[in-house]
This record gives structure tokens, sequence and C-alpha cells, in this order.
């Protein structure tokens, strides 16, 4: 019994799948930053003691060590204490989330938002609040392990379409005789960083009567007018409200995103229609059967809104280092496919597991840190290296990434 895992773990090893655990912190503490050591800020550092240039967080408008977010962090501890106590359903829920959630619903154009401790836990605990056996759940076939999880979980007959397949799906939502039906996908895909259709697929819904989630985990706070995310971003919803050509289409939608990655801190939110948020609030174990995050946590996020509207510069930023990446790619004629994205990621295919580590080695030997992302996250033979940029990232560090990918290229 002891050895039932070893042969497996062999296997794992011998296929490049293994994942490693490493110790990652600021290579400078962020309150000990001079002016002249704002380049390190959340860019640089100590990965397993060593001194790293990171493109691996998803830190991805640089928010994660902000004086202001940092400030309220304080702030918040001096008023609540470092712990919630309970569920947010006993006595976890503070005024600081209250008024979190009243702000994100704000900020993205819907009704009512409801705040999760994790964004994990917000899918796993919001699918099976809203479906369940009898019904029929629809699944991008490269969608995220939670949804995918939630989905399981739900006991709902499930259907998986081909990546981005709207005719496949508007087939089997045909086909379906579920009494009710609920499409779910990511808006910006995790691996790939390519951008959902919210808009075709909102009218597919509204032509089957289904229901809509998005997964708006790498886009709110990138993308949109001000950082509102993907439906900002396709016209739809945003900081000013329901656009009018969707006024009164928006019930059937379950909007979610997540709050530890450009907004740099930890959690996660679904909004929509108030009747649908008091139901996952009513139904989600994941939200009634753990403990709150902190009001510091909640606090912090309320900062990093108010940055996300008063700091502009950071997604124009943020897009000016993605095309510098893009075209120093070219430049290099890489033997690489660096995939098409209008995101913060941006995946590098390499293809065998084994070069892909190859790769992340010759990188980490330079100085920089690339992560390799293999099967089964990505699909066989399209090993990557998922190159996460950060509105804290330079010219400077994008240009030394292009030139460790060359000398790495050149053997």
């Amino acid at each position: 019994m002891k050895d039932s895992f070893e042969p497996e773990l062999a296997q794992w090893q011998a296929a490049q799948r293994m994942r490693v655990r490493r110790q990652v912190a600021p290579a400078v503490a962020p309150a000990e930053l001079g002016p002249d050591d704002e380049a390190l800020r959340g860019t640089t550092y100590l990965i397993d003691g060593q001194q790293r240039l990171s493109f691996g967080s998803n830190d991805y408008l640089g928010l994660s060590q902000h004086p202001a977010l940092m400030a309220a962090a304080h702030d918040a501890i001096d008023r609540y204490g470092v712990g919630a106590t309970a569920s947010p359903l006993v006595c976890g829920h503070s005024p600081a989330h209250e008024a979190l959630e009243a702000e994100l619903a704000a900020m993205v154009g819907l009704p009512r938002a409801l705040y999760f401790y994790a964004g994990y836990a917000a899918n796993v605990g919001a699918i099976p609040a809203l479906v369940g056996r009898g019904d029929a759940v629809f699944s991008d076939a490269l969608n995220h392990a939670c949804l995918i999880d939630g989905i399981r979980l739900s006991r709902a007959e499930l259907n998986v379409y081909p990546h981005g397949d709207l005719v496949a799906l508007a087939q089997a939502l045909q086909a379906s005789t579920a009494q009710r039906k609920l499409v779910v996908t990511d808006a910006v895909f995790s691996m790939d960083g390519n951008v959902v259709d919210v808009p075709a697929l909102l009218d597919l819904c509204d032509r089957h009567d289904a229901w809509l989630m998005i997964d708006d985990a790498h886009g709110f706070g990138v993308l949109g007018a001000h950082g509102e995310g993907t439906l900002s971003h396709q016209g739809i919803a945003g900081r000013e409200g329901i656009a009018p050509a969707w006024q009164g289409r928006l019930d059937r939608l379950v909007y979610m995103a997540t709050l530890g990655k450009a907004a740099g801190v930890a959690g996660a939110f679904i909004a929509g229609n108030p009747a649908m948020v008091e139901w996952v609030m009513q139904k989600a174990r994941t939200y009634m059967f753990a403990t709150a995050a902190p009001a510091v946590v909640a606090e912090s996020l309320r900062a990093a809104l108010r940055v996300m509207q008063d700091e502009p510069q950071r997604r124009a930023h943020l897009q000016t280092l993605r095309q510098r990446l893009r075209d120093g790619v070219e430049a290099a004629r890489l033997p690489w496919t660096l995939m098409p994205s209008e995101t913060a990621i941006q995946p590098l295919v390499i293809g065998s597991n084994a070069e892909a580590m190859q790769v992340m080695a010759a990188l980490d030997a330079q100085g920089v840190w690339v992560p390799a992302i293999r099967p089964p996250t990505v699909p066989e033979g399209t090993a990557r290296l998922r190159i996460s940029l950060s509105a804290a990232h330079t010219v400077d560090h994008i240009d030394r990434l292009v030139a460790a990918l060359a000398q790495a290229a050149a053997g």
C-alpha cells in the first residue's frame, strides 16, 4: 500500500509532467523599495532563493504590491483585525464586504454581485446551485478546471462542444430536452489568451432559452474602457451601465470574475440578475459552509478598484508591452509560435514537453522566469511557455525576455 503511488509518479516524471512547487518572494520587500527600485516592484522575485525577472504571475496590472492597496490593508487590520471568524451567512460578512459587492456590481454594470473567497470556490459553488439532475450544461472544450469540476458536482447532463464552435453548440442546444440549460465558458481562455464572442453566445442562448455563465478571470481589469472586463470590451455593459442594445436581455447572464489576478488581491464574484445572485447565495455550499475572506482582503480590493479607475495608463502600458513582445518575437524569427492574443496572456507554443522544459531552463539560466505549461493542462503536443505580462513590466524587461528567447533558440 505504501508504494501505490510511486509507479505513477515515476511515469509522470518520465513524461516531463511533474509539477514543482517553488518558494517565491519579492526580491526586495515592497515597503523597502526606494525611488530607484520601482522597476523591481511586482516584476523581480527570489525564486527558490535566486533572483529572477518573472513573467509567470497573473498580476496583470501590477497591483499586488501597489502602495494604495498596502495602505488600505494596514488600515483594515487596525479596524477589523485579521480574521473573518465565520461564514458570511453567520457573522463573517462585514461592512467592507457589503461595500465591495456594491462597487463590483457598479463597475461591471450589473444589478448585484456576490463575493467569494476564491475563484475556484465561486465556480464550484455556483454551477451546482444553478443546475442539477434533469438539467443540461454545455461546456467549451477548453474550459478551466474549476468550471469542469463545478459541472461534475452539479450532476447535470454534460455536453462538451468543440472550442469556440457556436454551430456545434447551437445543434446541441436544439437537440436538448432538458428543463434548464446552462452554457458555460471562459471569457478569456487562460492558456490561449483568446476572447470568446459573448454577444453571439447571448443571442444563441436567447434563441434556445438557455442561461449563459462566463468566467472573466483573465478579462476583468484588463479589457474594457475602464477595465470592467469582457462585457465592456464587447459593448454589452460596464461602468456606464447596460448598453441600450442589451437592456432587458441580460437576465439570463451569470457573470463571474476573479480578483486575484488583475485586481492583485484574492477572491472572486458572481454578478447578474438579483434573484439569481440571491439564489446562489442561498444554495452555493462553498459560500455557506466556508469561513469568509477577512475584511482586510475586501478593503484591499476596494482600493484596487479605485486604482483601476484612477490609473488607466496601466492598461495602456500593458498593450504597449504586448505589441513590443509580438514585434520582438517576429523580428527574432524564433522557431516557435506565439499564439494570437489581445490580452496579457501571450502563449509561446513549443511542442513537446521535453523541449518546453529545456527552453524554460535556458531562460532560467539567463535570470528570466517563464513557466512551461504541459499536458494535461494543455493538449498533447502543444506544451508552451505561458508568458504573462504585467503593467509593472518595462519595455526593457520585454527586450530582455526576447533576447533570452533568441539565445535559447540558438542553443
